[in-house]
This record gives C-alpha cells, sequence and structure tokens, in this order.
C-alpha cells in the first residue's frame, strides 16, 4: 500500500531540502502520495471530510515539515485540531478510525543534532520535543513510529549536504 506523506511548508518555493524531498516523492507515485497543505489549503479553510476519507485510505502517514519555532508550521496544527476529532478518530463511539495506522514525522531542522541536549543550545532532545506528536498519535490508537530528522541545513545547505538526505529518507519510508 502507498504512503501519505502530508507536508507542512509555509514557503515551499523558498524551501532547499523539503521541496527537493517532494519532487524525489513525486518520482515514485507508485509508492507515495504527497499531500501539501499549504497548496491544497492557501485560505486554511480545510476541506475536514475530504482529509479523514484520504487519511483512512493509507496504511502509512507521514508528516513532512521544517521544524518550525520548536513545533511544526501553523497549519499543520490547524489541520490536526480539526481533522482529528472526537468522534471520529478518538471516544467511545468513534471507531477510532485511524488505529493500527503507521505514523511518523519526517523533520529538517537547522542546527546539527548536538543543539537538541541537554546539554546543547536548544536544552531537550528531539524526541523529547516531539512528545506532544507521540501522545496525540497514541492517543487515537496509531502505530507511532520514531521520527526521521535531517539536521544542521543552516549550518550546510550545499546540494551535497540535501542530496545526501534522499536515499536515508527513502529508506526510512520503505522500512515503516
Amino acid at each position: 500500500m502507498k504512503t501519505l506523506v502530508i507536508v507542512t511548508h509555509p514557503d515551499i518555493e523558498k524551501s532547499v531540502i523539503n521541496k527537493k524531498w517532494i519532487d524525489e516523492l513525486k518520482k515514485y507515485p507508485e509508492k507515495y502520495t504527497v499531500h501539501q497543505l499549504y497548496k491544497a489549503y492557501p485560505d486554511g479553510k480545510i476541506n475536514v471530510a475530504e482529509e479523514q476519507k484520504m487519511m483512512e485510505s493509507y496504511d502509512k502517514i507521514i508528516f513532512q515539515f521544517p521544524f518550525y519555532w520548536f513545533s511544526s508550521p501553523p497549519l499543520l496544527k490547524q489541520w490536526l485540531d480539526e481533522v482529528v476529532l472526537y468522534g471520529w478518530a478518538y471516544g467511545s463511539n468513534s471507531g477510532f478510525k485511524l488505529a493500527g495506522k503507521k505514523m511518523t514525522l519526517a523533520v529538517t531542522a537547522g542546527i546539527d543534532e548536538d543543539g537538541y541536549s541537554k546539554s546543547g543550545e536548544y536544552k531537550y532532545t528531539m524526541k523529547e520535543l516531539f512528545r506532544p506528536y507521540e501522545l496525540t498519535f497514541d492517543y487515537i490508537k496509531a502505530d507511532y513510529k520514531e521520527p526521521f530528522v535531517y539536521y544542521g541545513i543552516e549550518r550546510d545547505s550545499s546540494d551535497e549536504w540535501i542530496n545526501r538526505s534522499i536515499p536515508m529518507y527513502l529508506e526510512f519510508l520503505d522500512n515503516l
């Protein structure tokens, strides 16, 4: 079954790595469906029923985004609030429509990995910073998997550094 990759990038045309990942994923339409939230909903008005129907039709769902103020870009938070609803994704009468689906994050981070440590610049690990996502996916009974994080894009945005990430990202997706 194909993997749904929900991309949330507020300015994808200026992206140096997320745009490259999208271009690579689109080379394999038999394996991946790329759904770009900012392109689908430039006005921020989300079609909840359409999004829920799409989510139900995939067994693997990846949320791809640049790490943005120690979280995701705002449209992903809005999307989660509006789409992952009581009575559909959770609650005693919901049927837990996303239960058992493999879900995770694919995130690009500006600084190196050691910056996300107790002794690093930001004092917390990515695992700690991703806990709200882990808890959310656990709450809706999805099968949360460890995220893919590609660090250091502010330090090195060369084609070589970006291209190095592509086979790692594809392997991560294929091994979910």
